[in-house]
């Protein structure tokens, strides 16, 4: 019978971290805390787009309803100015939320039947991801309402009211070609995240040079072969399962 037994556990005898050590590296991590302002910040930001908010749409129905000379086109182009804002706010709660958690402290909000689903696997590439979805998502509503007034565009200019140039032919071309940076940042930053989840193929497990036992810790019961052995394949370096033995 071959001696499995496992190998000693190798202690070191080098000292570890001294005090000064220590006390800087706690300094360092608690440097952390400098960027709840910064959040806290965004969360007033936030509460500027709730007036926004509140302000376009009260000009949409002001001049919906209570004066009635808004046209199909201004009432969308009002709409869409509201879904940006939403998603502006949509942006500024995904940082606020997933950065805290990722970079200052665990929000501890499990079990809440609030708790967003993203928030349990929430890490930086995948906020980064998230983000650039958000950008590319508010930059199609911008586009969307470019589009919309180059209907009345006229020798290669939009004018307003005053007279004022909104858009132009080659400003259009510019929005479209921004739009589409944004999706290839995306697709990349994708990539990398999947990429980064992928891990390299573990090394083969070698196998026990003497004998028929051969071994697979994923199948809970092996099936006997012919000759009333049970073949399993343990990794190199493991113990033998109780009652399991090498055959010469």
């Amino acid at each position: 019978m071959t001696d499995r037994s496992t190998p000693p556990i190798e202690r070191s005898t080098q000292r570890g971290p001294g005090p000064a050590s220590r006390t800087l590296a706690g300094f360092i991590f608690a440097s952390r805390w400098l960027q709840a302002p910064l959040y806290l910040g965004l969360i007033i930001a936030q509460a500027v787009y709730v007036v926004l908010f509140f302000v376009e749409l009260w000009h949409l129905i002001e001049g919906a309803i209570l004066e009635g000379h808004i046209s199909e086109t201004e009432v969308m182009l009002s709409v869409l100015a509201l879904i940006d804002i939403v998603m502006i706010a949509n942006l500024l709660i995904m940082v606020i939320i997933g950065g805290y958690e990722t970079f200052v402290s665990k929000i501890r909000v499990e079990g809440h039947h609030d708790e967003p689903d993203w928030l349990s696997h929430v890490n930086a590439n995948l906020l980064k991801v998230k983000l650039a979805i958000s950008i590319i998502s508010i930059s199609s509503i911008h586009l969307l309402k470019t589009f919309i007034e180059v209907g009345r565009m006229d020798g290669g200019l939009v004018h307003n009211a005053n007279g004022t140039v909104l858009y132009s032919w080659d400003g259009v071309l510019w929005e479209v070609v921004i739009h589409l940076a944004f999706i290839v940042s995306a697709l990349a930053l994708a990539w990398i995240d999947k990429m980064s989840h992928q891990h390299p193929a573990a090394p083969k497990n070698e196998q026990l040079t003497a004998g028929r036992l051969e071994a697979s810790l994923r199948d809970p019961v092996p099936a006997p072969a012919a000759d009333g052995y049970v073949t399993v394949r343990l990794p190199a370096g493991s113990q033998l399962p109780e009652g399991a033995r090498i055959l010469e």
